[in-house]
């Protein structure tokens, strides 16, 4: 089977997170990079990814878009690298925390950043993160319970889940907690995602310098 994928992205983008899952695979791929604005709205990318937003993954024709599914579906498909859960224990962790990541924690970190103060007691059952401190006190059962999310094995859920993280404490929308930290420090030390960091980090000074 040929393995045509192309990544629509750009290095200020959660399609980081799919440039490091895409390094951890070693499978070659393009990488279209869309800057902000007019270029993610046109016909074209829009019949791709119809929210004009990256990233966007193409394999063999078929269109993937969020995050989480991008992750989820490499990890499946390219099942020999071993980032996809092996047994029904792996399983139930991979997909709890992943999509609570997905969902409640990004919607909580987002809300607080953009709009600061928290719903009040009564709104907050009708949130699916509660509150912000309750989903950052959920996450972090989730990175201390075991070196990885699904156990003593790095998934496709460390890939999604430390990326979030990463850039949280990077950026400051994630408090500085020691687990989070020690989580991170520990994910960041992989071969890939090193690789994946550099090659960003190219493209965003070929940008600057165009």
């Amino acid at each position: 089977m040929t393995n045509d994928i192309t990544l629509y992205t750009h290095p200020q983008s959660r399609g980081g997170i799919i440039r490091w899952m895409l390094e951890e695979l070693e499978v070659p791929y393009q990488v279209i990079v869309l800057q902000y604005g007019e270029a993610m709205k046109t016909p074209e990318y829009l019949s791709l990814n119809p929210m004009g937003k990256v990233p966007t993954l193409v394999h063999n024709q078929r269109v993937i878009t969020e995050a989480a599914a991008i992750c989820i579906y490499l990890a499946e498909v390219f099942s020999d690298a071993g980032l996809a859960p092996q047994n029904d224990i792996e399983r139930a962790k991979y997909y709890r925390w992943m999509f609570f990541s997905a969902g409640p924690v990004e919607s909580a970190v987002v809300n607080k950043y953009i709009f600061g103060e928290q719903a009040g007691i009564d709104k907050q059952q009708m949130l699916d993160y509660g509150n912000y401190q309750l989903a950052l006190d959920t996450l972090s059962g989730a990175v201390t319970s075991s070196p990885y999310i699904t156990g003593e094995r790095f998934t496709a859920a460390d890939v999604y889940i430390g990326s979030q993280l990463w850039w949280g404490l990077k950026f400051g929308t994630i408090e500085k907690r020691e687990e989070y930290q020690k989580y991170v420090e520990r994910l960041s030390e992989r071969k890939a995602f090193k690789k994946a960091q550099l090659l960003d980090d190219a493209l965003n000074i070929e940008m600057s310098e165009t």
